[in-house]
């Protein structure tokens, strides 16, 4: 659920007259701070903290007894006299162990200044701690993470207050808040989790809208049952690749493979059948084609259409769409066919239909016409009975009668060729094995998201990054949906 400053005020308010005690509180959110500094930084290096008076800053100091306790060099700032500070935060203070070793690996700032309880423009010492971390950050490449919401954000809005930490990442303690996932404040959020509370509750009148996590995730992928075959595990019919397209129909097909499907059938344009029967997966099996009409012969559980189709066959795909009675997983080219006049294929679908456009491609289907990207999501799935992932920087997936889910995971280096047909893979080999098309968008874009993290954290560059680097990373990010993980 996601709450606005007032009702977190309000629960905390709650749970502390139910004899739940602040220190405990802090001891946790601390604790998971520490999880995320380690889940993005294997390796010890420093860290250095920059605290206010207030509880946030003693989050982040006991995030870094945490991190000292693993071999991290801290470094700590109070930007106030200790006799200002909120009693927890300097007993937490007190508590940091000296640290003396070196400062290679990676530079980790925790941002601690400033709370949800903030209003207005921050002003010195708290606004040059602010720039400070920010010049860390763009200067000499550190990496931020902001406690609850980063210091200078409206945790109603998401509108900066006036100076405004730019996180990497942004953990915050026991629901999200309403301006974290505002548009206007994904640049200065960055990736985004949330740290349970224990004994923290969500009033009744909470938005419903949620983030996806391992906490919502771990129920939807449970470990398999022994006596599982690739025929349970479902038949995924890929129909992509065009010529000079073909890495799309390999990328989308070999994402089907490692997102668990029993058994993937990529149907090709005939011209290219013998590149791409040459170079797919070998898990894959290649068939070619006349005419995507000819698919409709073979038997499969879910289609994914559209990667590097290109736009010489928009009537063949229409039909295709239009006529199949399973789920479909519509992508690209295929998105671009039915935004050529012919939406209505979509308000009575023979199945369920999953899309999954990038803002240029929405923007074809519906116009945005100013509204924000949930606004925009939600007028859709109203119109039309499908499911849609709206992917950016800050994925949304939305279907009628179901609450919105903001993906949390992912970061620029995803901003490269390729990486929507692995999306379209996982989700089509996720639908294959059961889930709905709901569930299995929260789940792709999730796992998508954590496996270019993962491939970042083992060494790639935000640079360097490719679609195929993510498709391998993908087990690595399934075991971390199980996992107690952010």
């Amino acid at each position: 659920m996601i709450l606005t400053r007032s009702q977190m005020i309000d629960a905390e308010s709650s749970a502390f007259a139910r004899g739940v005690r602040a220190e405990d509180l802090m001891e946790v959110a601390g604790g998971r701070m520490a999880d995320m500094v380690r889940q993005s930084h294997p390796h010890p290096g420093t860290c250095r903290v920059l605290a206010g008076k207030g509880h946030n800053g003693g989050d982040a100091l006991v995030a870094a007894r945490h991190l000292a306790a693993g071999g991290w060099r801290i470094e700590v700032e109070t930007i106030f006299p200790n006799s200002e500070l909120a009693p927890l935060t300097s007993l937490q203070l007190s508590r940091l162990p000296d640290s003396s070793r070196g400062e290679s690996g990676p530079h980790v700032v925790l941002d601690g200044l400033l709370g949800i309880g903030a209003t207005g423009a921050a002003r010195c010492p708290v606004s040059e701690a602010i720039e400070r971390i920010n010049f860390l950050r763009s200067h000499h490449g550190a990496w931020v993470l902001s406690a609850d919401v980063p210091s200078g954000l409206d945790a109603d809005t998401g509108s900066p207050l006036g100076p405004c930490v730019r996180a990497d990442a942004t953990l915050t303690m026991g629901f999200a808040k309403a301006g974290l996932v505002d548009d206007r404040a994904t640049e200065f959020v960055g990736r985004l989790a949330v740290a349970s509370l224990p004994d923290v509750f969500a009033p009744t009148a909470a938005d419903p809208a949620c983030l996806s996590g391992p906490a919502v995730l771990a129920p939807l992928v449970p470990p398999r049952p022994f006596e599982i075959h690739k025929g349970t595990c479902g038949r995924v019919a890929v129909v992509a690749g065009s010529t000079g397209l073909t890495g799309a129909a390999r990328l989308c097909s070999q994402a089907a493979v490692q997102g668990g499907a029993g058994l993937v059938t990529l149907y090709v344009p005939r011209e290219i059948y013998p590149i791409l029967a040459a170079s797919a997966a070998p898990e894959v099996m290649v068939q070619p084609l006349d005419s995507l009409a000819e698919v409709a012969a073979h038997r499969f559980d879910v289609l994914a259409i559209g990667p590097g189709l290109g736009a010489d066959r928009r009537e063949q795909i229409l039909r295709l769409i239009d006529a199949c009675p399973v789920p479909v997983v519509i992508d690209a080219d295929a998105l671009n066919a039915i935004s050529d006049g012919h939406m209505d294929i979509l308000k009575t679908p023979a199945g369920p239909r999953l899309l999954t456009p990038h803002p240029g491609e929405m923007e074809r289907l519906c116009p945005q016409a100013g509204r924000t990207r949930r606004v925009w999501l939600e007028d859709f799935v109203s119109r039309y009975p499908v499911t849609l992932l709206l992917k950016g920087s800050r994925t949304i997936i939305g279907e009628a009668d179901q609450p919105p889910v903001f993906n949390t995971t992912g970061h620029p280096g995803m901003a490269s060729g390729g990486m929507g047909d692995v999306l379209t893979g996982v989700c089509a080999a996720l639908i294959a094995q059961g889930q709905s098309a709901y569930h299995a968008a929260v789940i792709g874009a999730w796992t998508c998201g954590r496996a270019a993290e993962i491939a970042i954290a083992a060494g790639a560059s935000q640079e360097s990054l490719r679609a195929s680097d993510v498709s391998n990373a993908l087990g690595r990010a399934f075991a971390a949906a199980r996992a107690n993980g952010l």
